[in-house]
């Protein structure tokens, strides 16, 4: 059995087309359901851990709030930081230093007593998680073949996005294990414990996946790039040239939806749930996980989908169709129920399940010596113009009502969208060997 195992592995590193369930695919699909679940664990764990740390109702909204900024802003320092080693140092030192950082990050998560050691740990898994999705992606993108790539990208998107459904169970194992009957679970939660568990569960995660990464070989392009006479990782590139900087522009307007739609309406599921008027309580822990349960189908399928119509804009077009479908769905819930707000969520998620399509249409923009600077770039661009929307959504709330104030923001945001697909050119089975001067 292990002879077949070492002889599998060997003839998968002498052939440049892998298939779609190829260790590096697989690799990266694992290393991205990690990154997910630590990313989306404190959204879901905020309330009790702040409240295990003795804050109050109010200090829980305020602290929640600058603690996940922090963990933004070290996403978006983390990702020109590892973008620029993926093209400098090769896309595999990514891969292994990113996830060392935030399992090491997340362990001592689970021991922080303040909320400034909060801060800093989120801080730190921030920047180590913004290195894992791009340099994947990217990596998958340069070993396999140009007819299978949107198929292989897909499946790491949609197997890894689940992580967020783990998040989810793995928070609340404790409270369903204690209300059945066990003691130790019973003695975790009324410790407050259990929450710091979830953090070295993620830790402890990530370090048994560097272990796997250890079969996982450097993408050819990469090595033929070592020894070219031209800039690796440089930033600034995009920014030097006006057709580059369009197309890097571009690429990160494309992903707004995803952003709009998790981080105002299920994000804020609850208060919005009580502006329509919905008797029954929502949980926007449950509203997020049901969400990513349907980003994971919808990521799946867009692969596919672009593979069968030769095309990333048509398969794009057809989910922008959805998102605008699902996000009218959900402002016309005035005295609806929880359950139809839970289901149009999970229906907002599929619809924007096209987050693995616009990271790799970025891996396709740029040469292989700007490649993981910009896979690794375009989507913690995105997740930092988070901010951005809120701040947009709470300046129209003085002039429209709570709700209207949203579906503006929702309209100006698939506006900016569509029209950067509009604009973007069509990367479906473009080569991928080539520089950027």
């Amino acid at each position: 059995m292990y002879r077949y195992i070492i002889v599998l592995l060997l003839t998968m590193k002498q052939h440049k087309e892998l298939g779609l369930l190829s260790i590096p695919v697989i690799v990266a699909a694992l290393g991205y359901f990690v990154d997910i679940y630590d990313l989306l664990l404190f959204s879901i764990i905020r309330v009790k851990s702040l409240r295990g740390l003795g804050l109050s109702d109010a200090l829980i909204d305020s602290e929640g709030k600058f603690i996940i900024s922090i963990q933004m802003y070290g996403l978006l320092i983390g990702g020109i930081l590892w973008g620029m080693m993926g093209d400098k140092k090769g896309r595999l030192s990514v891969l292994f230093g990113s996830i060392v950082l935030y399992s090491i990050a997340n362990i001592a998560n689970g021991f922080v007593q303040t909320v400034n050691q909060y801060a800093l740990a989120r801080f730190i898994a921030g920047v180590g998680l913004a290195g894992e999705l791009g340099a994947g992606i990217t990596l998958v993108s340069e070993l396999i073949s140009k007819e299978k790539r949107g198929k292989a990208t897909s499946i790491v998107a949609g197997i890894g996005l689940t992580g967020a459904v783990a998040a989810y169970f793995v928070a609340h194992s404790f409270e369903w294990m204690a209300a059945g009957g066990n003691t130790w679970a019973a003695d975790m939660v009324a410790q407050s414990y259990d929450w710091r568990i979830c953090y070295f569960i993620g830790g402890g995660l990530g370090l048994m996946l560097l272990l796997l990464r250890v079969s996982v070989f450097e993408s050819g392009m990469y090595k033929n790039l070592q020894h070219a006479n031209v800039k690796k990782g440089d930033f600034f590139m995009f920014f030097n040239n006006r057709k580059r900087f369009k197309k890097y522009l571009l690429a990160i307007l494309v992903g707004l939806p995803t952003w709009y739609v998790i981080g105002v309406l299920i994000t804020f599921s609850k208060e919005f749930a009580e502006h329509f008027n919905i008797k029954d309580p929502v949980d926007p822990g449950k509203s997020v996980m049901l969400a990513y349960v349907g980003i994971s189908v919808g990521d799946l399928l867009i692969g596919f989908l672009s593979n069968w119509l030769g095309s990333r804009k048509k398969a794009l077009y057809i989910f922008y169709s959805f998102t605008i479908v699902s996000i009218v769905l959900y402002f016309f819930q005035e005295g609806g129920t929880s359950t139809a707000m839970y289901a149009i969520c999970m229906f907002m998620g599929f619809s924007t399940g096209f987050w693995a399509l616009f990271v790799t249409m970025a891996a396709e923009h740029f040469g292989t010596n700007l490649r993981a600077t910009a896979a690794t770039t375009v989507p913690n661009m995105v997740r930092g113009s988070l901010p951005l929307i809120i701040l947009l959504f709470t300046s129209l709330q003085p002039t429209f009502s709570y709700i209207n104030a949203a579906a503006v923001t929702g309209v100006i945001v698939m506006s900016i969208s569509c029209t950067a697909v509009l604009a973007t050119e069509e990367t479906f089975g473009k080569d991928l060997n080539f520089m950027e001067d």
